[in-house]
């Protein structure tokens, strides 16, 4: 008998809508989170009488700017993916992040996949034959339908179960 192993196919992978959406919606939060974050220690350092960094967080340089939102960045997709494969977005979305064989990547994958974002152009990666963007390419990692990979890996284990109704 033949061991065979699950693998992602090109029928499970979201689509380019979902991966649109996913980095539109995921764009939004990150906007609302830096925002909050930055008017949270305004008003702290308000109430705590710090002028001096209620002063800095309202004269921040660009530079400034860009380290801390890439900051929250790393932080923001890091921290979603590792715990839960999936960003606030991909939840929205009904997608989730595996490995080629359907399974939850390791942190390191997930960090790859963090850095992976911050290459010149990145979002663009997505407009060739399909839907997998460099960050997806570079991780070894693949952005699928949740519900299409569960009932994939449930008939793959159990092909018995083949065109049985739910």
């Amino acid at each position: 008998m033949k061991n065979k192993t699950f693998t992602i196919t090109n029928d499970l992978l979201a689509t380019r809508g979902q991966r649109f959406l996913n980095f539109s919606i995921d764009l939004v939060f990150l906007y609302i989170i830096i925002l909050s974050i930055a008017t949270t220690i305004t008003l702290v350092a308000e109430i705590a009488k710090k002028f001096t960094v209620s002063a800095w967080v309202e004269t921040m340089s660009i530079g400034e700017i860009v380290f801390y939102s890439l900051l929250i960045m790393v932080v923001y997709y890091s921290l979603t993916e590792i715990y839960f494969s999936r960003t606030i977005a991909q939840l929205i979305t009904k997608t989730v992040v595996v490995k080629k064989d359907g399974s939850k990547p390791d942190i390191k994958t997930f960090l790859i996949r963090t850095l992976c974002r911050f290459i010149p152009l990145e979002p663009f990666s997505f407009l060739g034959a399909f839907p997998r963007g460099w960050h997806d390419t570079l991780s070894e990692t693949y952005v699928v339908k949740r519900k299409r990979l569960a009932k994939s890996r449930r008939f793959f284990n159990n092909p018995e179960e083949f065109g049985k109704l739910e």
